[in-house]
């Protein structure tokens, strides 16, 4: 049997078969097999010997097969729900973050130091939920307390950005704004300060649902994906590293944005 892959897609959330290799799997995510469509995706790839009783994956051999002409196959749907949920953290490999024109930036695993401190984060939520908060706590520390099934509102694992915010981070009611893109300044500002001044409140919703806004540039740090227990940590890139070994993809992430 040839060799199969397996990813799982962030937007949306499924779980995918393919015959492509993770290049050539965000080309075809991002632009289609004609070119003809334009989108932005994220996904990871998953150990290809994964096993689970939730997922069918007796398709796989029936479905994940070359065309009459030898093509290969490009996807096979697996599943569209509470997929995160039921893939272990152990089973991720890269994740993937592709531009709206397919190009294709892989992120290894890595451990999570912070480099400064900060009063305040933005964190945009992946999935499966996707609001976009500020909150008081560290990404760790954030992991901990939206997969705590104790609280009234709780996921079984989650994913996320941390966003830059500048001088917000410490002052969201004087601090420059000027490198920021975010639409509603003043929101995310009344948002922070509100958040800042209210005691025992650890987190405040800045948009309900993911916009599909989110500039690379502005990620300040990197992705985390975690549960109540552990959390992986994927690290973007330096400033000097994608502006020289990423360079193709900084261009088409600055020119298009995620």
């Amino acid at each position: 049997m040839e060799k199969v892959y397996l990813y799982l897609s962030l937007t949306p959330e499924a779980l995918i078969a393919s015959m492509l290799p993770p290049e050539d799997f965000g080309k075809y995510l991002a632009v289609g097999s004609k070119k003809r469509t334009r989108g932005q995706a994220m996904f990871f790839e998953i150990n290809p010997e994964f096993e689970s009783d939730y997922f069918n994956f007796d398709i796989i051999k029936e479905r994940c097969v070359p065309n009459s002409e030898g093509r290969p196959k490009r996807s096979v749907y697996l599943s569209i729900y509470r997929v995160l949920e039921h893939i272990p953290l152990e089973q991720l490999k890269k994740l993937y973050l592709v531009t709206d024109d397919g190009r294709v930036l892989p992120l290894e695993q890595g451990e999570f130091t912070a480099k400064y401190n900060s009063d305040l984060h933005l964190y945009q939520q992946l999935g499966p939920v996707t609001p976009r908060v500020v909150s008081k706590l560290n990404p760790p520390d954030f992991v901990k307390f939206i997969t705590n099934t104790n609280q009234p509102v709780s996921v079984p694992k989650i994913v996320f950005v941390e966003l830059t915010l500048d001088e917000l981070a410490h002052d969201p009611e004087k601090g420059h704004d000027e490198n920021l893109p975010y639409s509603n300044i003043d929101h995310l500002r009344d948002c922070l300060t509100g958040l800042k001044n209210e005691n025992g409140k650890k987190t405040k919703t800045v948009i309900r649902t993911f916009q599909g806004n989110l500039f690379y540039r502005t990620c300040k740090n990197g992705f985390f994906i975690g549960d109540n227990e552990n959390i992986k940590y994927y690290a973007m890139p330096t400033l000097e590293e994608l502006n020289d070994k990423y360079y193709t993809w900084w261009k088409s992430a600055l020119t298009i944005g995620f």
